[in-house]
């Protein structure tokens, strides 16, 4: 389907032609990429790719974001969320706390419970086995999708486990896959820039390659628009490319636009649409491997997410009730979104609405 505008940039004709052709594009090709000022060109190519991948369909789950502790020990200098023990709004909900929670918001549609929070180390290792225990008992239907990289990591060091130690003992207490967050970029000098001191590059990569190991099915992510340089995300996206060639673990890529501090900050404080639309167009582009590259409503917005459905992304994530994360740190958008207002995003943007489960089969087709 040959769609893509035609460029007299020889250096884009040439990426048009190899991406045509099946050859993947290397570090130098993504970088001229972020460079180009070619969007139509960059997100019509990422279109093609994405039809060939999923076709029209674009998917969503019915899911609900929980969140059992803020208190962290890390100090990220991107991240309004944690809090430190005894500060004014820390909390650690029990088992039957959350569960009482869930019993106020949850409604029936409801397929995956999707759980981060703060590297709380005032309470052991056990707590965190416990908390899934515990919904897993109450709610055996829903999916628990829980916890990051960084998570389990922190889960190692304060247990004395192995990290394959530390996700066997959550697989038997219910959990099914991983979220994707705690990436950031993936570059040792940005996070000693950003003050990321918690699960470094190769530890970070090293958990979601033992979590595919052991039949979990993950997530990733790129937190962008901070102090990276754009060969930066370039090589972010190749390290997790050349993980996935490994052992095929990841289900999706969610490029997840940095959030200023405050909501009221000046659009110069947040990153622009070209931007976040290159992001998404971008990566459809250089990760071949993956099935899908994620739209992430909650970070760019629904209007802008009905564009990026044309620029390669092939999920919008779900319902997320009561997001609290990128709200923490300054997100304008809703803290969820209806199955109905999901459904006609979607369908505004002239593509098929797919309700999933949290391993991708489909659950529904609108058309």
């Amino acid at each position: 389907m040959n769609v893509a505008i035609p460029t007299a940039d020889k250096q884009m004709q040439a990426i048009v032609e190899k991406v045509r052709s099946g050859e993947r594009l290397n570090q130098e090709d993504g970088e001229f990429l972020y460079r180009s000022d070619d969007l139509l060109t960059i997100g019509q190519l990422a279109n093609e790719v994405n039809l060939k991948k999923n076709g029209r369909k674009v998917y969503f789950i019915e899911n609900m974001s929980l969140y059992f502790t803020n208190v962290c020990e890390a100090h990220c200098a991107f991240c309004n969320f944690r809090k430190d023990q005894g500060d004014e709004g820390a909390y650690t909900l029990s088992g039957p706390e959350m569960i009482a929670y869930v019993e106020q918001h949850i409604h029936p549609d409801v397929r995956e419970f999707h759980i981060v929070g703060g590297h709380n180390p005032h309470v052991p290792f056990q707590y965190y086995v416990d908390s899934l225990k515990a919904l897993n008992e109450r709610f055996p239907e829903v999916a628990l999708k829980a916890y990051t990289a960084a998570e389990i990591d922190f889960f190692s060091r304060i247990s004395g486990l192995t990290y394959k130690e530390v996700l066997q003992e959550l697989i038997a207490a219910g959990l099914q896959s991983l979220t994707g967050g705690g990436a950031e970029i993936l570059s040792d000098e940005y996070r000693k820039k950003m003050r990321v001191d918690k699960a470094d590059v190769s530890q970070y990569l090293e958990v979601h390659r033992i979590a595919h190991q052991l039949g979990l099915r993950t997530h990733t992510t790129m937190l962008y628009g901070s102090v990276e340089k754009k060969e930066d995300r370039i090589h972010h996206m190749l390290q997790l490319r050349e993980l996935q060639d490994e052992t095929n673990g990841f289900q999706v890529f969610i490029p997840l636009s940095m959030q200023p501090i405050s909501p009221k900050a000046s659009i110069r404080r947040r990153n622009s649409a070209f931007d976040d639309l290159k992001a998404i167009a971008i990566s459809r582009l250089m990760l071949d491997n993956f099935q899908h590259i994620k739209a992430y409503f909650i970070n760019i917005g629904t209007q802008l997410t009905q564009v990026a459905l044309t620029m390669g992304a092939s999920d919008v994530h779900g319902t997320m009730v009561k997001e609290r994360i990128s709200h923490a740190a300054g997100a304008l958008t809703p803290e969820g979104i209806t199955r109905e207002d999901l459904i006609w995003l979607i369908k505004g943007a002239g593509r098929i609405p797919v309700e999933r489960d949290t391993f991708y089969n489909e659950v529904k087709v609108y058309e």
